[in-house]
């Protein structure tokens, strides 16, 4: 073979090389899919009552209604916080039933680290019944009176910073009716009551921590008709007016240069109509003045 005849081999060779290797290349592996925004992790401390409330509990039936009125509170508290879907929670109250439970298959018990921690204190109870005498018609009337209040405190776990503090009060009272010459005597606290007062009570201590952390925002718009970032057991229901802000330029603290936030312009209203188990959508009720998506909305408090 001449010389001229082994260049055009090799020439011949180089053509057909690429794609025979491109041929034999595997295939490029597809784009992994974004991962998921992980959850802030809310520590919600055990409930406890003050020391001045317990000190006060006269006698054992009174120290028992306080106990079981927390221990409900507690309890409720945490399948409240839950519902909200904006937190991974941790259950500090449960944490006896978690170390036995790492104890009896031989691990060691740590708690998760937290970003938040929500602490609730009861610094008021009061049950009792109260009796009207109408000497006019030589009646009485005897009405339950069961009233608890609470402080909740949202803290932020790594530096102790409070973030938020707000009072929450619950009671069983009717305005409407009308008491004269009355008196008083302990109660028992009974169960279904102690229910529907501890989870109304936490319903919006929960409620309040995820509009402090995530305020409650419209994802999508349609005509008049809105979808919120609200669903079942997070305290919106049918029939509830809800107020709607557009954010605008951050805003400043002249006196310390602490941000306040953003400006919040109202531009109209909500009324709501529908709520599935992670959103709702209602109806632009009045005036629309910029209702769009991203908006802030509020429950108007009636």
């Amino acid at each position: 073979m001449n010389l001229k005849s082994v260049a055009l081999l090799v020439a011949a060779f180089a053509a057909v090389l690429p794609l025979s290797a491109q041929d034999a290349a595997p295939a490029a592996a597809p784009a992994a899919a974004p991962a998921a925004p992980a959850l802030k992790a809310l520590a919600v401390a055990k409930v406890k009552a003050t020391p001045a409330i317990l000190a006060n509990a006269a006698g054992n039936e009174r120290r028992n209604s306080i106990d079981r009125m927390t221990q409900a509170l507690d309890g409720q508290l945490v399948s409240a916080v839950q519902q909200t879907r904006k937190f991974t929670v941790l259950a500090r109250s449960d944490a006896d039933a978690l170390i036995e439970e790492n104890a009896a298959s031989g691990k060691a018990f740590q708690f998760g680290e937290s970003d938040l921690t929500l602490v609730v204190t009861v610094d008021d109870f009061q049950d009792f019944t109260q009796t009207a005498t109408f000497a006019a018609i030589g009646k009485t009337a005897t009405k339950r009176v069961i009233r608890f209040a609470a402080v909740a405190k949202l803290y932020e776990t790594k530096t102790n910073k409070l973030v938020e503090t707000a009072n929450f009060q619950e009671q069983n009272l009717d305005t409407e009716e009308e008491l004269a010459l009355s008196a008083s005597s302990g109660g028992e606290l009974s169960d279904s009551l102690l229910l529907a007062l501890t989870r109304r009570m936490s319903e919006k201590i929960a409620q309040r921590v995820a509009d402090v952390a995530f305020p409650a925002r419209i994802l999508a718009k349609t005509g008049k008709i809105v979808t919120i970032n609200r669903g079942d057991g997070t305290g919106i229901a049918a029939g509830q007016l809800w107020e709607v802000f557009a954010l605008g330029e951050e805003l400043t603290d002249p006196d310390t240069g602490a941000s306040l936030g953003r400006e919040e312009v109202k531009v109209g209203q909500v009324r709501i109509q529908r709520v599935t188990a992670r959103t709702a959508q209602g109806e632009v009720s009045g005036e629309d003045l910029g209702i769009d998506r991203g908006a802030i909305v509020r429950r108007v408090e009636q």
